[in-house]
């Protein structure tokens, strides 16, 4: 089976691309200032609710009894969205989804006597997980992205950089600028209205001559095979209805019980989400209805490695996400570098723990090292995923496997924390290491500080501030000014 996350396999490891991604300070603004303005938003309405964090429990209880029973409600969605006139059809991995589509595309164009096929696709981030766009290209097949950003990533022949705003790495300027290389302009201003109008404009003719649509989905709901994608562009309303062929791609994780509970959902993900009290669009869809909307309508129900994470507990967790992207505009450390860094088209702390248990560790070993472990990401969880302690798990496993190896077992990292272990259980040793180390250390000390360590600790310092050592340990204080009573209560010197 072919697992494909993005481009992660074929990508540097996260220390290479975010040391690179540090270097270009205009990425950094345009990120830092984008998530702050969300973070903003989002603050102002998460406090207008008394009941937010009763809302939060009540997802993850939701999210976490339908992936104890996921087979069921699964089964009950196909039962339900076939019955409503929709067609089902179930991917093990990227080439058989990919695979499904092509054929579904090509049958639609032949009824549309279309020689070119063409495609309108909106809010679907799975598609770039299996890289559906590439796979159609190399078939003949030209995808159109309607979303703004993603239709600002595709013009860039970028990648995305954010799991709800993907181009938030551009500013207006640079996107005024894609749009007059790619939409044959000669004039644009540089306001948000200019370019809106713009792509508006653009797009219009694409909706109405296009008449096959793909779209992801927000929620899939097994109790009335209904499909549900929320928005707030517009564009998402106009590729589930005008198309004449619909063709939806959901991860098995998307589903939900019950319609009642969008009611839950729909408060916690466009707050978390944009800051947004609603989205302006919520599209809700079920089946066929003649003479209304599609006149066929496929799901594509895409495993790509989600059961194989359903065999461990803590793993499990990782697939409540609900893809708000809360988490990366908490995260220190995507603040810092933006979303390219982690190269997969899953970012921030979310990223850091879906795609190596979707790809497998053996591509994406250095994510889980992407977090300093501060517990923002938990923190602002709109589902209650507990990020910090899935990393730490993750980090588990890779220490494991690489034990299990003559390379790992003599791996700087493994020599010094065996090192450590060792003089942390013999004081005498310990001591004299410290001692040792004082010597040593005037050749890296500058006004209090190291600078320029070699090895593994060079990373360290040469971002962060590193106190020397004292020119007296504790130990050694406490032995020269202790008075010996046997209660060790009194001191000959200072307190």
């Amino acid at each position: 089976m072919t697992v494909r996350v993005g481009h992660t396999a074929e990508k540097p490891a996260f220390p290479i691309l975010a040391h690179e991604l540090l270097q270009d300070d205009q990425t950094r603004r345009n990120v830092r200032h984008a998530t702050n303005v969300i973070r903003n938003k989002r603050a102002l309405r998460v406090e207008e609710m008394p009941d937010w964090q009763d809302l939060r429990t009540a997802a993850h209880a939701i999210k976490t009894h339908t992936l104890l029973h996921l087979p069921h409600y699964l089964e009950e969605f196909e039962r339900n969205c076939i019955r409503a006139g929709g067609q089902v059809h179930w991917a093990r991995d990227a080439d058989e989804a990919n695979t499904i589509a092509i054929r579904l595309i090509r049958k639609a164009a032949a009824r549309l006597a279309v020689e070119h096929p063409e495609v309108i696709k909106v809010k679907t981030m799975t598609s770039d997980e299996i890289g559906m766009n590439r796979a159609l290209e190399r078939e003949g097949i030209t995808p159109w992205e309607t979303d703004l950003a993603d239709m600002i990533v595709q013009m860039g022949k970028d990648e995305p950089s954010h799991i709800v705003v993907p181009a938030l790495h551009k500013n207006r300027h640079q996107v005024r600028e894609l749009f007059l290389q790619n939409m044959g302009l000669t004039e644009l201003g540089t306001e948000a209205e200019d370019l809106t109008g713009a792509a508006r404009h653009y797009l219009r003719k694409k909706f109405l001559e296009v008449g096959i649509g793909i779209s992801g989905a927000n929620f899939a709901i097994a109790e009335t095979g209904s499909v549900c994608v929320v928005e707030s562009e517009g564009n998402g309303r106009m590729c589930v209805t005008m198309p004449k062929t619909l063709i939806t791609l959901i991860g098995i994780e998307k589903v939900i019980p019950k319609f009642d509970d969008l009611e839950v959902f729909l408060q916690l993900l466009p707050r978390s989400a944009t800051g947004e009290r609603m989205n302006p669009y919520n599209s809700i869809w079920t089946g066929v209805t003649p003479g209304d909307g599609p006149e066929q309508f496929h799901v594509i129900l895409l495993d790509n490695g989600r059961t194989r994470m359903m065999a461990n507990v803590r793993e499990r967790e990782t697939l409540n996400c609900i893809r708000c992207g809360a988490c990366l505009n908490q995260c220190p450390v995507y603040r810092e570098t933006g979303g390219h860094a982690y190269g997969s088209i899953y970012s921030g702390p979310i990223g850091a723990i879906l795609s190596p248990q979707l790809n497998g560790m053996k591509y994406s070993r250095s994510l889980p090292y992407a977090s300093s472990l501060c517990g923002a990401c938990y923190e602002v969880c709109p589902v209650k995923i507990n990020i910090p302690e899935t990393l730490i798990h993750l980090r588990g496993k890779i220490v494991e496997q690489d034990q299990n190896t003559l390379a790992g077992k003599l791996s700087q990292e493994s020599m010094g924390m065996k090192m450590a272990a060792h003089l942390f259980e013999h004081p005498k040793q310990y001591e004299a290491a410290q001692r040792l180390a004082r010597t040593g250390q005037g050749l890296f000390e500058k006004d209090g500080q190291l600078v320029n360590l070699p090895g593994m600790a060079a990373g360290w310092t040469q971002y962060r501030d590193l106190r020397a050592l004292p020119k007296q340990s504790f130990r050694e204080w406490w032995k020269r000014n202790r008075t010996n009573r046997g209660d060790g209560s009194n001191w000959s010197g200072n307190e």
